[in-house]
């Protein structure tokens, strides 16, 4: 087992995409809930408004987060800061600028993909909030972005994903090139690719992350699945 098993609730999956799909704070806090029974300490999630659609505004992050914490105090509790909720990059540094004055529902790390214009100014964003940073990499080109320009202060970690219908092949690709960062690193795949490149992950002693929002799907391909379960699943 890696170091993290990162749980990932909901990702940007639209509401009714699956049964058990958490979109309210509630439903985000019961099955982090779930999961830290079966020993997961650290939780990424997409929070919404009250129609389900992804936000990065304050008073939303703030009261997922904070019901989430509630549930699960002392873990780790991370969101997202992708481009398609607000695609204007400077809007969206604003936004996350104002996490700082969160108190209790400021998340404890936010991921920022490399590939999305904006990045640095996000991620420069999420520092001044106190917030720390995952860096997306979700291609060879992102990585060779990252590696490029370096890493962001306040970088905790780096997420290589492998993207659906990519391989183990792509996954092991990733790594070598993000090897010379000298980052911590997570890796998980989505969708197709999730078990496969989950179980390279344990394979190779790397942190890595499984939920609803990476696969709907078992290994064999098992339907009606919780958060939960899958943690289950992936733990063996």
């Amino acid at each position: 087992m890696g170091r993290v098993l990162q749980a990932c609730l909901n990702g940007a999956r639209r509401p009714g995409a699956h049964p058990s799909l958490p979109i309210t704070p509630q439903q985000l806090a019961a099955d982090a809930a779930a999961c830290a029974e079966l020993g997961v300490a650290a939780f990424h999630l997409h929070p919404r408004d009250v129609v389900g659609l992804e936000v990065l505004a304050g008073p939303e992050v703030a009261t997922a987060v904070a019901v989430v914490r509630a549930a699960v105090p002392g873990a780790e509790i991370g969101v997202t800061t992708g481009a398609w909720i607000v695609p204007d990059p400077v809007r969206r540094a604003e936004l996350v600028r104002g996490w700082a004055g969160l108190a209790a529902g400021r998340p404890d790390v936010a991921s920022v993909n490399v590939h999305e214009q904006g990045w640095r100014e996000t991620a420069a964003a999420l520092r001044d909030a106190g917030v720390g940073v995952e860096l997306g990499v979700f291609h060879e080109d992102a990585a060779r972005t990252l590696l490029d320009a370096g890493l962001p202060s306040g970088a905790v970690r780096v997420l290589a994903e492998v993207r659906p219908g990519g391989t183990t092949d792509d996954a092991e690709r990733l790594l070598d090139l993000l090897a010379p960062l000298g980052a911590p690193l997570l890796l998980h795949g989505e969708d197709g690719s999730a078990w496969p490149v989950l179980d390279l992950a344990l394979a190779r002693g790397l942190d890595t992350r499984v939920g609803l929002e990476d696969t709907l799907l078992g290994r064999g391909g098992e339907t009606g699945l919780t958060n939960a379960r899958l943690v289950a699943l992936a733990r063996g």
